[in-house]
């Protein structure tokens, strides 16, 4: 498959696009010329090894064809005399790399990942001169690496050998002639002995040992001031963690899973930090509040160790934090109100003399205040009489009598309370609930306030509303998304809206009265809303038990998988539902992040906060608008118009299918660009495959390789910085129908839900 990509360059600092070709970049350049023998005849080798690719087997064979495209996967030099790309992933390739890849002495890039290829690696191919790239990930590759063995290319820059067989220890020297390398990556394989600390090179950005049998400590000496991503997780290693480890440049940090002792390491120097994995050592003492100075942290996991002290409070000012677990250490005192109102209890369930309340018990509410001193000693010390002793038991037991009696009349008064209650229900039920314009049942609770119904599954009370058990889910420029839990069992999700920033309350119920009757199997549905006394706003939406697709993609655990289908089916789904706002509703949405999209049991995604700007002041759109575009889903163009429309909608969902694309979040700016600048980057320097999250790699069984990078086209299309170049909502769904027809192809009937009686009784 032949396709062209745009032409980027930089220009002021930020990448400029072209649409001068085509939206991906993965060309075969024609060139003519005869390839050397030497080229040719390990070429023949290394197919006679190969297993299970006819279209290898079938265009490897004229010596003439080598340079000039007829070859599958190879690239020669300008004079096309000599090999110096093979780039086969994907191809279902078995058999084994043949020794006399060692003869392609210009090789610069072997790209192999994602086949079946089994054996040894050649020792022949650490030793080639310009090897600039090996991407052998995802194989079934076995054996070890010589323990004396140097790499002999100083030009190398990208070693990935993961997901493999391969055991031994890692060569003590391994890289050391390597001094431009930025990326290591030997993760899922079986090796063993210690780290060897000639891997910690300055130009070193991203390295990745997790799951092997790695043993003893961190190398001390290790101060990589350009490493950006260190996973060592999964392993049995020992010792402390070195504080020469943690430098200003390091973003994530996992080192869970190990046995790894000692005090929490400083980390005020490194203020990029973003993720910290500390989870299942046996690190000990305090947390220190330093960790409050880390403004970029998102996640802080430190279950299962042995912390002690309190929590500091100084964790409640990272603004960014999403995920926070200290559950399973040793930790006392209370947990500050902030953090337990922004996370779950779990999050810090196992500690002992943690209290998890509000408010806590102090020691001194279980102490009976002490009597009056006396000034008489003889008062002091006299012993009670008997007269005394039955007196105080006939107080007590007067006492416990009228207490008695309270709670007799208590439950008297409430039998009766309940049983006017219940002759109220039955009367409502009873009787239809009158129903006004739209589709709306009225009520008003005991509060006072006004509870609006649209067309829903089940009907509740306000007062079934206001004593609901709620947990807290999220917070935005908006308000406070809740997790409420009815009597009855039903779950509701419920936003409060912040009060200074809605519209007066008669322009706000027209309003709300019209997003109320959206109704669309990809758009979070409004089921209610609620009118306080006092001014308060609550609107009433469907709970959704995957919650929203920023956490299911970038907070699960390390075994939950998502899959390209599933990627793609949400994908599908959310463009679904911006056609139906853009075509059907006419409704712009503004603020399209993966936040903004939640996941129903099935992971079909919602479309949440549809037309929740309407409710709002201009003072609070503007701070969203600003908010998104931090987070990175921001149309270039925003900064300077006052609305947003159809195309900076577009342009936030390219940036989610970017996301689910490469794993990446848009927040966590790589190499410094953002999302779509990191990934134009890439492709431009011919590594498209490089794009895709590893995830997605490792499954090459239920993944087409067309699928993936038709779809990164189209991404690509969307977050064009012209505006103009960016498709319509229904052009893009065309697009995925030609990618995957039976994910599009749903009757519009199936998609538009309509409110029917049933819907609501």
């Amino acid at each position: 498959m032949i396709c062209r990509m745009r032409d980027y360059s930089y220009h002021n600092s930020q990448l400029v696009y072209s649409y001068s070709t085509l939206l991906l970049l993965i060309s075969i350049r024609l060139v003519s010329g005869i390839v050397s023998l030497e080229d040719y005849s390990a070429l023949q080798s290394m197919r006679q090894e190969f297993r299970g690719s006819m279209m290898i087997r079938k265009s490897w064979i004229d010596r003439s064809g080598v340079c000039s495209g007829g070859w599958v996967g190879i690239k020669c030099s300008s004079n096309a005399e000599n090999v110096v790309s093979i780039q086969l992933p994907w191809k279902g390739l078995g058999g084994s790399i043949s020794p006399d890849i060692g003869n392609l002495q210009s090789l610069r890039r072997i790209s192999l990942h994602d086949n079946l290829l089994s054996g040894p690696i050649p020792q022949s191919l650490w030793l080639l001169p310009n090897l600039r790239g090996v991407y052998l990930f995802n194989n079934r590759l076995s054996g070890s690496i010589p323990a004396s063995l140097v790499i002999g290319s100083p030009a190398l820059l990208n070693l990935d050998v993961s997901n493999n067989y391969l055991n031994g220890t890692i060569p003590l020297h391994f890289v050391s002639n390597s001094a431009h390398i930025y990326r290591f990556n030997l993760s899922y394989n079986s090796f063993s002995g210690s780290i060897p600390p000639s891997l910690f090179t300055d130009s070193l950005t991203f390295l990745a040992l997790q799951h092997n049998n790695l043993s003893g400590s961190i190398p001390a000496a290790a101060s990589p001031s350009h490493l950006r991503r260190l996973t060592l997780d999964h392993n049995f290693l020992t010792g402390s963690i070195p504080p020469s480890l943690i430098t200003p440049a390091l973003q994530f940090l996992d080192l869970s899973n190990n046995a790894i002792n000692g005090a929490f390491p400083s980390f005020t120097s490194s203020s990029n930090l973003s993720l910290v994995i500390l989870d299942n050592n046996r690190l000990n003492g305090p947390i220190p509040p330093a960790l409050g100075n880390l403004s970029s942290l998102t996640q802080l996991s430190l279950s299962r160790n042995n912390f002690s002290g309190h929590i500091p409070d100084s964790l409640v000012h990272l603004k960014n934090l999403r995920s926070l677990n200290v559950s399973y250490n040793s930790l006392s005192g209370s947990v500050p109100d902030t953090l337990l109102n922004k996370f779950n209890s779990s999050s810090f369930v196992g500690n002992i003399d943690l209290c998890v309340s509000t408010p806590c018990p102090s020691p001194s509410n279980n102490v009976s205040p002490s009597p009056q001193v006396s000034l008489d000693k003889k008062h002091e010390t006299r012993k009670l009489t008997t007269k005394d002793i039955i007196l105080i038991a006939a107080g007590a037991l007067l006492l416990v009598l009228l207490l008695l009696c309270c709670l007799l009349l208590c439950c008297l008064l409430r039998k009766r309370a309940a049983r006017t209650k219940s002759n109220k229900v039955k009367t409502d039920i009873s009787m239809p609930v009158p129903v006004p314009p739209g589709g709306e049942a009225v009520e008003s609770g005991e509060t006072g306030g006004k509870l609006v119904h649209f067309s829903g599954n089940f009907v509740f009370t306000a007062d079934d509303l206001l004593c609901a058990t709620a947990e807290i889910m999220g917070k935005s420029t908006y308000g406070t998304s809740y997790k409420a839990t009815l009597e009855d069992g039903n779950m509701v999700a419920v936003k409060r809206l912040r009060e200074k920033v809605t519209k007066a309350q008669k322009e706000f119920e027209t309003e709300v009265s019209e997003l109320g009757k959206i109704r669309h199997a990809n758009i979070l549905a409004l089921r209610a809303y609620y009118l306080g006394p006092k001014g308060e706003k609550l609107l009433v939406f469907d709970y959704m038990p995957h919650g929203s697709l920023a956490s299911f993609l970038h907070a699960r655990g390390p075994k939950s998988v998502i899959n390209w289908s599933a990627r793609l089916n949400i994908i599908v789904g959310i463009t679904k539902g911006l056609v139906f706002l853009h075509s059907q509703e006419n409704i712009i949405h503004g603020n399209l992040t993966s936040s903004n999209v939640l996941l129903d049991e099935q992971k079909n995604p919602a479309i949440a906060d549809v037309g929740l700007s309407r409710l709002m002041t201009n003072a609070a759109n503007t701070n969203v608008v600003a908010t998104a575009g931090t987070l990175g889903y921001r149309a270039p163009e925003l900064s300077k118009l006052k609305n947003a429309n159809t195309k900076t909608d577009i342009y936030s969902l390219g940036v989610i299918m970017l996301e689910l694309l490469t794993g990446k979040s848009p927040s966590e700016a790589t190499d410094g660009l953002d999302l779509p600048q990191w990934v134009a980057s890439i492709v431009k320097e011919e590594w498209t495959n490089e794009v895709f999250d590893l995830e997605l790699m490792g499954d090459p069984a239920n993944v087409d390789g067309n699928e993936l990078l038709n779809t990164l086209k189209l991404a690509m299309h969307c977050v064009d910085p012209l505006a103009e170049e960016r498709p319509e909502a229904q052009q893009l769904h065309e697009k995925l129908e030609e990618i995957k027809p039976e994910l599009c192809q749903t009757s519009h009937a199936a998609d538009v839900v309509e409110a029917t009686e049933a819907d609501l009784l």
